[in-house]
């Protein structure tokens, strides 16, 4: 019997792969490799391939399955790449190219949904509500994605778009999103979309971390940024959990990083919640940048 689980975390400028040993959930080895996407989706086959051969040479085990977190999400109509921002790849049957490739069995699912498979089952989920039956994360950085985990296992939905939170409508009249329609979530809440918003009111374009800052400091336009996304992100939330209720709300990502989403941010929910208390959780994950990785691997454990 194999004494490892395997996951690849395919990004748009690294692949990464760690072997993970079932006997305790400890990492034994991590490798990465540049994607090099420019030069095609039969050169990233390539890459993938090298950096399993190496993971090989070097716990001398081949996988017998190989969990991938990707850049967007398997149609189950067309078994075809969908919503990739790795343009490459959209539209190519990645799945049974990498079963043929690699000799083994494969499971795809979005980067999003592996950040809240890892964060459920190895990361801050375990730690704050060990019992947690509906887990819901978010990655809130250039874009916005989220996934869903009920009871240790990712929902991928009818359309495979289940969790696909950062591209509903929040602000009817907003700004264009690229997926075609206006005032997304991601549009809003993004970091660029905050970006954007303080450009807009200020005539000056500074970085998310700077605008933080000056509300901090009582900037009254960065100040008027950052109360506008507490009550963006309360309401967004709240539509959430009116709906999975989940137990804990993991946020990642660069706009998570911004403390006060935890209590102005987060006390924004209630007002729109069909329940007069909030009871979930609402944190910070643990695993930082290993999330990815270690959540497409738990995609085959």
């Amino acid at each position: 019997m194999s004494k490892f689980y395997w996951g690849v975390d395919l990004g748009g400028t690294k692949i990464e792969c760690a072997v993970m040993q079932y006997a305790d959930d400890r990492c034994v080895l991590r490798k990465r490799l540049p994607t090099e996407g420019e030069q095609g989706y039969q050169h990233v086959l390539g890459q993938i391939k090298k950096l399993i051969d190496l993971c090989v040479e070097e716990v001398g085990e081949s996988p017998q399955s190989v969990g991938f977190g990707t850049p967007g999400t398997l149609d189950p109509a067309t078994g075809t790449m969908k919503n990739c921002n790795s343009t490459h790849l959209n539209g190519q049957p990645l799945d049974k190219d990498l079963q043929s490739l690699l000799g083994c069995t494969v499971k795809l699912a979005n980067d999003a949904n592996c950040f809240a498979l890892a964060e459920a089952t190895l990361g801050v989920a375990e730690q704050v509500k060990p019992d947690a039956e509906v887990v819901f994360g978010i990655i809130m950085g250039t874009g916005v994605g989220s996934g869903i985990v009920v009871n240790g296992k990712v929902l991928n939905g009818c359309h495979g778009i289940a969790g696909e939170w950062g591209h509903n409508v929040l602000e009817a009249d907003g700004a264009a999103c690229y997926c075609g329609k206006h005032g997304c979530v991601e549009s809003v809440l993004s970091g660029k979309g905050l970006e954007r918003y303080y450009a807009e009111q200020s005539g000056c374009s500074l970085s998310l971390p700077e605008i933080v800052s000056l509300a901090a400091d009582g900037d009254k336009l960065a100040k008027q940024t950052i109360d506008r996304m507490h009550a963006y992100f309360g309401l967004a939330v709240a539509s959430i959990i009116n709906v999975i209720d989940p137990d804990v709300i993991v946020v990642g990502g660069g706009v998570g990083n911004i403390d006060s989403l935890y209590s102005e941010g987060k006390a924004a929910i209630l007002p729109h919640l069909f329940n007069p208390t909030l009871n979930t959780a609402l944190v910070k994950p643990a695993l930082g940048d290993s999330a990815g990785v270690f959540g497409a691997a738990m995609l085959v454990k």
